[in-house]
């Protein structure tokens, strides 16, 4: 659901809360003017906290409106949309590569491209440095590329 749907959603619950709010103050009116009679009405304790109780909740209805608003305003963040492009790809060469060079790149190519190199060590049981040396020796061939991602990198197959 969008954010200017939930908006909307929670100013009509804001509003509604805000008609029993309403409702709710006028029936303990009702029930103070009973009790207290009516020469003593005004100057009964109970009608503070009838104020005070009313004050709270349109508080807190204030608030959740604002916040509907707030939604129905606010414009959403871009979303970024990637698209795959499909071409024939061209047939890379593993000639002159050795074996775990060869499983880099059918793994690569099973994996749509790219990879987490974290990712592409557990696939090929292979170790933080052999992966590193493995991978620097396909950068070099210019088959591969990694790309820094926070804390990770990811292996692009070159095409």
């Amino acid at each position: 659901m969008e954010n200017k749907h939930v908006g909307f959603l929670i100013i009509g619950i804001s509003l509604i809360l805000a008609l029993i709010v309403f409702l709710f103050q006028s029936a303990l009116k009702d029930i103070v003017l009973a009790s207290c009679g009516s020469p003593h009405a005004v100057s009964c304790p109970m009608n503070q906290t009838i104020k005070q109780q009313t004050y709270l909740a349109l508080g807190i209805v204030g608030i959740l409106f604002i916040t509907g608003l707030v939604m129905v305003f606010n414009k959403p963040k871009e979303k970024i949309i990637l698209k795959k492009i499909k071409d024939k790809k061209k047939k890379i060469d593993l000639n002159g590569l050795n074996i775990k060079e060869k499983e880099v790149i059918k793994t690569l190519e099973e994996e749509n491209g790219t990879i987490f190199q974290a990712d592409l060590m557990e696939k090929l049981s292979i170790g933080k440095v052999g992966i590193t040396r493995l991978l620097d020796k396909l950068e070099a061939k210019q088959l591969i590329e990694r790309k820094r991602r926070g804390m990770s990198n990811v292996v692009v197959l070159k095409n």
